[in-house]
């Protein structure tokens, strides 16, 4: 009388590994399904805010921030409820700056001319726009970081790498290093823009920002 054999057929072992890699199959399909949307949102930011600046120069003839007639055009029965810029033509200030700068000032005007949804209290939490992984949105003088030309650059931070590439191939030429749309990394004096000696890197948060 033969004992029994122990341990699995090779049929039930090709079961397992198939249903191991059906699993993986839709993991990994669930993740690139996420970073699109993501990359989408990203994307929307970038082409929504030139939209609301020409709107706001179609109205009022000046640049959000820079109005230098913003508390005649924004604040009912003569109030003071925003600061005026200095009508130069250039919105002043880094992307990212948390003082009241013109570029601070770009986000309150967009709101008092209900341009763009959000909180008009420049005191109050979450008032500096996120991106949709949590990182600051801004703008900045063209020309004036990443080599981005223009007169004016939108700025995201805190996106992978893959989702760089992503957005470089959705709205300009595909290389992070060129373009209207550019990439770069945080360093001690600023953003470093991506290059042969500071490589993209998939897993690494980046800094991307766009021409308007």
């Amino acid at each position: 009388m033969k004992k029994p054999q122990n341990g699995f057929t090779l049929i039930e072992i090709a079961i397992v590994l198939l249903v191991i890699g059906l699993l993986l199959g839709g993991v990994l399909k669930g993740q690139e399904l996420i970073d699109s949307a993501k990359a989408k949102n990203l994307a929307q930011d970038l082409r929504g805010i030139p939209a609301m600046v020409h709107a706001y120069q179609d109205r009022f003839r000046s640049l959000p921030g820079d109005d230098p007639a913003a508390t005649r055009n924004l604040c009912a029965g003569g109030a003071e409820c925003t600061v005026a810029g200095n009508g130069n033509g250039v919105i002043s200030g880094d992307w990212d700056a948390l003082d009241s700068t013109e570029t601070v000032r770009f986000w309150h005007h967009l709101r008092l001319a209900n341009l763009m949804t959000g909180s008009t209290d420049p005191e109050a939490p979450g008032f500096l726009p996120r991106n949709a992984l949590g990182g600051r949105i801004g703008v900045q003088r063209g020309n004036s970081i990443l080599g981005v030309p223009g007169s004016l650059v939108v700025c995201s931070d805190a996106i992978p790498g893959k989702i760089v590439r992503q957005l470089d191939i959705a709205l300009d030429d595909g290389d992070p290093a060129r373009g209207s749309l550019r990439a770069g990394t945080q360093g001690n004096e600023g953003v470093v823009a991506i290059s042969a000696s500071n490589p993209l890197q998939d897993a690494n948060s980046h800094t991307v920002c766009a021409s308007l």
